[in-house]
C-alpha cells in the first residue's frame, strides 16, 4: 500500500499531434498529447492528463455531443472509447487503417469515421451495455483519393466529406428518396474544410490552396423525403450490399457514390446544389480552416504563431479559438474579439534533462535540451513562468532551502540564478576558463554554489551573495558526472567518470574529506533526507551504498537486470546483451530515506529497499509503441529475408530512402529521412511531500503520486472496530476514542465525519489525550485534509495544537515525520498565497473605493460651498434693497 503510486499527471507537453476538440460548455480544451489526452480547463486555470493510453499516437479524438464520452484513434486505427466523466476505457475497437477524422453526429446518436477513401457511419453507444459498443450501420464510397474532414448538419440527416481527390461529397445518414449522394467540384487542390451552414444544406468548401467556394441548395432540411421500398428487389438488392470487407467484418449497407448526380425518382425532385460564389486567397503557406454557425464567418489563421499550425479548433460560443502547433509542442486558445490570448502554454522544443522540487512541494522546475527552464504547478499543471537566458542545453537545475531561487547549469559555460519574486535572472556563474557544466548542486543554507565540468574535470564554487568565483575542486581524472550537498552538513559529494567518489570538506580549506573508490564509472551521487548514507549508481549497472562518515560500503544493489532494455530497430543483438551494458543514471531518495528510486534508458523506474537490498516495484512509464526500444523482441511484420527491414537500406542508388542514422547520433539525424525517439529516463526526484514522484522522460514530466481514496490499509484491526461502533462513540461524545477508532479503520471518508463532528473548543482536550501513536497519523491526515478543505481555521487550529502539547515527542522523530511536515507546510502555503491575492485584490478595492469617496466628498463639498456664496450675494443684494426683478437679472448673470 506504501508503494501504490499511481500515474496522476504530465506536464511539460500539451500538444504533439491530432485535433483539438472543445468541451460542451466551452471552458475546456481536450488535447492528443502522445498516445494520452490533456483536458485543460480555462476557467479554472488548470489542466489534467487522463491515465488511458493508446498503444501508439494518438491521430484523432472524437468528442460526443454532451461531452461525456471520447474516441481516441492512434497511428494504427487503434481505438478506445473513454468515459470523460470516470475516466475509464469503456470499449476496444480497431479499424485496421489508419483513420483521417472522426465526427459525432450533433444528436450524440452516431459517428461518422473516414479512413482511405471510405467513410463508415456507426451508432453510437448508449447508456445500455452492449457487447460490441460500435456497430456498423452504412459504408459510403464516393471520392476517388483518401477523405481528409467531415461535417453534420445541424439536425444530423445528412453530412459531407471532402477528399484529396479535390471533390466534396455529400450523403443522407438515412435514406432520403431526394438525396442519396452529391459531388461538388470547382477546387484545383485538396479539400481541406467543407461546412454547413445553420439549420441548412447551403455548403462552404474550402482547398488547400486558400479557395473558398459557397454553395447554394434547392432544398431546405425539411423538404428531405424518406425512401420507400417499393418491391421486393430493392430489399433484395440491399442484402446483397450488405457483404463483408477485407478484414472480413460487416460492412452495413453500402452506398457507392458515381460522378454523374442520381436520376430523379417520379415526382420528387432531387436535391440539387449551385455554386453561388468562389473567392481566391493568395498566400504561400498551407492553412487550417474552421467555420462558426453562430457568428458566419470564416477565418484562415496564418500569424498566430511562429511555426505552421496543425490543428483549430472553436469552442461552443464561438468567443475562443485553439490552436495547435506540432512543431513547437505549443496549445493556444485566442479571443479574437478582445486580440489577447486566454490560454498559452508550451513544452520543452526538445528532451526534457532534469527537474527538481520546491522544498514546499509546490513547483516543480524543469531544464531542457532547448536551454529552456521551466516553472510548473503541481497544483494546476501549467508552466507558469520560462527563463531563455541559456543558449545551449540545460543539464541540470535546483531550488534553495528558500524556496525562491533557482540555479541551473549548462553547456554553454555558465550557471545561472533566478528570483521567483521578480521572474529575472540576477546571477550568472561563470569560470575563468570556458567548461561545459554537467552537474550542479546548491548547499543547505544557499551560500554555495557548485558546478562540475566535464570537459576540464573540475569543480567550480561560487558565492550566492556576490558571485565571485571562491574555489577551484581539483582531482578528478574524469568528467563530473554528478554533485549532491549534505542535507545536516557542509560537505559535497562528487561522483566522476574516473571510478571515485569524493568528499570535500567546504570548511577546512576545500580539502578531500574521503575519496571512495567504485568498481565502475560513477554515473549519480545521492544522500540520504538526513546525511547519514550515500548512494552511487555506477556503469555496470549497481547501485552501491556508503557511510559517509567512515567511508565503508554498507551494501549493493545489482539492478542491471531490472532494466528490461527493449531492443531498438536497428539493433543486431538481443535485448538482453544490450541490457549488460545499461546502467541506471539517475537515483533519489524517498522522503523518508527507506528507499531508493532508479531509472535510466529503459521505460522501467525501479523502487527498491535500502535496508533489505530488493527490488519493491517496477513502474512501465510508458506502453507507447512509437517511441523506439520499447519492445523486448523483433517485430516478425518486419522480417524480411535480408534481415529488419530497418535495417535494410533501399535506397542505396541516390541515398533518398536511406533509414540509419550516422554512429553516435542521439536525437535526430539530418542525414536520416526516419526517425523515432527512443524511451529513457533521464531524471528522477521525489517530492518533499513524501506522496508523489516525478521522472523527466522522452513522452514529458511524468507525475506518480499515491490515491489514497482507492487505498484500503486499516491499522490494528478488531471486530469491534466497525462504522457503527465509531458513530456510538461519536454519539456519547467520546471525542479521543471515536478518532482512534477511525484510525483504526482507517477510512478517509469516516476519518474526516469523526474529526469535523468534535466542536471546535474540545480540540485542546482531545489532542492532549491522544496516544503518541496516532498523533502522527492525525497530523499526516490535517495536512491533506488541509490542502482542498475550505474549513481553513478548523484544521490550522487542530495543526497549531498538535504541535503545541506533542513538539517535543515529534521534534525527537523528525526524520520520520519530515514528509508530513513538508506537507502540512505545502498546505498552509496554498492557502497563504491564495489569500493574499485576494486580500491585496480586496484592499486595492477599497482603496479604490475610499479615493473615490473621496473625490466625491471633495466634488460635493466645492457644490455645498459654491450654493453658499450664491446664498450671501443674495443677502447682500436684498439688504441693498434692490427689487426681485433685479435680483433675477444677476442670477441670469451669474
Amino acid at each position: 500500500m506504501k508503494f501504490a503510486y499511481r500515474f496522476s499527471n504530465l506536464f511539460g507537453a500539451v500538444y504533439r499531434q491530432g485535433n483539438l476538440s472543445f468541451s460542451k460548455d466551452g471552458n475546456s480544451v481536450v488535447s492528443p498529447v502522445g498516445n494520452r489526452i490533456s483536458v485543460f480547463d480555462l476557467k479554472n486555470n488548470k489542466s489534467e492528463t487522463l491515465p488511458v493510453s493508446t498503444t501508439k499516437n494518438i491521430t484523432c479524438v472524437g468528442l460526443s455531443p454532451d461531452g461525456n464520452l471520447a474516441i481516441l484513434v492512434d497511428e494504427d486505427g487503434a481505438a478506445l472509447l473513454v468515459s470523460l466523466i470516470t475516466r475509464a476505457v469503456l470499449h476496444h475497437f480497431h479499424f485496421h487503417k489508419p483513420v483521417s477524422s472522426i465526427r459525432f453526429s450533433p444528436d450524440g446518436r452516431k459517428f461518422i469515421v473516414t479512413k482511405e477513401n471510405v467513410a463508415l457511419m456507426y451508432h453510437a453507444p448508449g447508456k445500455q451495455r452492449e457487447f460490441n459498443a460500435f456497430v456498423l450501420d452504412k459504408s459510403y464510397y464516393g471520392p476517388y483519393d483518401e477523405t481528409t474532414c467531415i461535417d453534420w448538419t445541424d439536425d444530423s440527416k445528412c453530412f459531407v466529406v471532402g477528399s484529396k481527390d479535390m471533390s466534396t461529397w455529400v450523403f443522407g445518414a438515412e435514406r432520403w428518396a431526394n438525396l442519396i449522394y452529391y459531388s461538388l467540384g470547382g477546387h484545383k487542390d485538396v479539400i481541406v474544410g467543407c461546412f454547413f451552414e445553420k439549420d441548412s444544406l447551403d455548403l462552404y468548401t474550402v482547398s488547400q490552396d486558400g479557395t473558398l467556394c459557397v454553395w447554394e441548395s434547392n432544398t431546405e432540411l425539411d423538404g428531405l423525403v424518406l425512401h420507400k421500398r417499393t418491391s421486393q428487389r430493392e430489399e433484395e438488392d440491399d442484402e446483397e450490399q450488405r457483404d463483408e470487407g477485407e478484414d472480413g467484418e460487416p460492412r452495413g449497407e453500402v452506398i457507392r457514390g458515381k460522378a454523374e448526380a442520381p436520376k430523379d425518382e417520379g415526382k420528387t425532385k432531387n436535391v440539387r446544389y449551385k455554386q453561388m460564389s468562389k473567392h481566391k486567397r493568395h498566400h504561400k503557406h498551407k492553412s487550417n480552416v474552421f467555420f462558426s454557425k453562430n457568428h458566419y464567418f470564416h477565418v484562415v489563421p496564418c500569424s498566430i504563431s511562429d511555426q505552421r499550425i496543425a490543428s483549430v479548433a472553436m469552442n461552443s460560443s464561438g468567443d475562443w479559438i485553439g490552436f495547435g502547433c506540432s512543431g513547437l509542442g505549443q496549445l493556444l486558445v485566442w479571443e479574437w474579439q478582445s486580440e489577447s490570448y486566454v490560454f498559452k502554454q508550451q513544452g520543452h522544443f526538445n528532451n526534457m534533462a532534469s527537474l527538481a522540487y520546491s522544498p514546499d512541494g509546490q513547483y516543480i522546475v524543469t531544464g531542457g535540451d532547448d536551454g529552456k527552464v521551466k516553472v510548473w504547478n503541481t497544483n494546476s499543471g501549467l508552466c507558469f513562468v520560462t527563463f531563455t537566458e541559456h543558449t545551449s542545453s540545460v543539464t541540470n537545475v535546483t531550488f534553495t532551502s528558500s524556496g525562491f531561487v533557482i540555479v541551473s547549469a549548462s553547456l554553454d559555460g555558465t550557471a545561472r540564478a533566478y528570483d521567483l519574486h521578480r521572474y529575472r535572472n540576477f546571477r550568472t556563474f561563470t569560470s575563468p576558463r570556458p567548461a561545459q557544466f554537467s552537474s550542479l548542486a546548491v548547499d543547505v543554507s544557499g551560500e554555495l554554489v557548485s558546478a562540475g565540468a566535464q570537459d576540464s574535470f573540475e569543480i567550480f564554487i561560487w558565492s550566492m551573495q556576490t558571485g565571485r568565483l571562491l574555489e577551484v575542486l581539483g582531482g578528478h581524472e574524469g568528467p563530473v558526472s554528478c554533485l549532491c550537498f549534505s542535507p545536516v552538513q557542509s560537505i559535497l559529494a562528487s561522483s566522476s567518470w574516473d571510478r571515485t567518489v569524493r568528499l570535500w570538506d567546504m570548511n577546512d580549506s576545500w580539502q578531500t574529506k574521503e575519496t571512495l573508490r567504485l568498481t565502475s564509472d560513477g554515473l549519480s551521487v545521492s544522500y540520504r533526507p538526513d546525511g547519514q548514507e550515500l548512494a552511487v549508481a555506477t556503469l555496470d549497472g549497481e547501485i552501491s551504498f556508503w557511510n559517509p562518515h567512515t567511508a565503508t560500503q554498507t551494501g549493493s544493489i545489482v539492478g542491471r537486470h531490472d532494466l528490461q532494455m527493449g531492443r531498438k530497430e536497428t539493433d543486431k543483438i538481443t535485448a538482453k546483451q544490450s541490457a549488460k551494458g545499461k546502467s541506471f543514471t539517475s537515483l533519489c531518495y524517498s522522503a523518508d530515506g527507506e528507499s531508493v528510486l532508479a531509472g535510466g534508458q529503459s521505460k522501467f523506474v525501479c523502487i527498491y529497499n535500502v535496508k533489505e537490498q530488493i527490488l519493491l516495484k517496477k513502474f512501465e512509464i510508458s506502453c507507447n509503441l512509437s517511441f523506439d526500444a520499447m519492445e523486448e523482441f523483433l517485430d516478425r511484420r518486419k522480417m524480411t529475408e535480408f534481415g529488419s527491414l530497418a535495417l535494410v537500406d533501399e535506397g542505396a542508388g541516390d541515398g533518398d530512402g536511406v533509414h540509419l542514422s550516422l554512429p553516435g547520433v542521439k536525437r535526430g539525424d539530418m542525414s536520416s529521412r526516419h526517425f523515432k525517439p527512443e524511451i529513457r529516463v533521464s531524471s528522477l526526484r521525489f517530492s518533499p511531500t513524501g506522496r508523489s514522484w516525478a521522472a523527466t522522460t522522452t513522452e514529458g514530466l511524468l507525475v506518480y503520486s499515491l490515491d489514497s481514496s482507492l487505498v484500503f490499509d486499516p491499522y490494528d484491526l478488531d471486530l469491534d472496530v466497525t462504522p457503527a461502533s465509531i458513530r456510538k462513540q461519536l454519539r456519547l461524545q467520546e471525542w479521543a476514542a471515536a478518532i482512534v477508532l477511525a484510525f483504526r479503520l482507517n477510512e478517509r471518508a469516516l476519518t474526516q465525519e469523526v474529526l469535523e463532528t468534535v466542536p471546535h473548543k474540545e480540540i485542546s482536550v482531545v489532542c492532549g489525550s491522544l496516544p503518541d501513536v496516532y498523533v502522527e497519523k492525525l497530523l499526516g491526515f490535517v495536512a491533506a485534509s488541509l490542502e482542498r478543505s475550505g474549513h481553513l481555521q478548523f484544521y490550522l487550529t487542530w495543526a497549531q495544537t498538535l504541535l503545541m502539547l506533542h513538539g517535543q515527542k515529534l521534534k525527537n522523530r523528525s526524520g520520520a515525520i519530515l514528509p508530513t511536515l513538508q506537507a502540512l507546510q505545502k498546505s498552509i502555503q496554498k492557502h497563504f498565497d491564495d489569500l493574499s491575492k485576494l486580500c491585496d485584490f480586496n484592499m486595492y478595492n477599497i482603496r479604490y473605493a475610499v479615493a473615490l469617496s473621496k473625490q466625491r466628498g471633495m466634488k460635493r463639498a466645492a457644490e455645498e460651498e459654491g450654493e453658499e456664496e450664491d446664498e450671501e450675494e443674495e443677502e447682500e443684494l436684498l439688504s441693498e434693497g434692490m427689487s426681485e426683478a433685479s435680483l433675477e437679472d444677476v442670477g441670469v448673470a451669474l
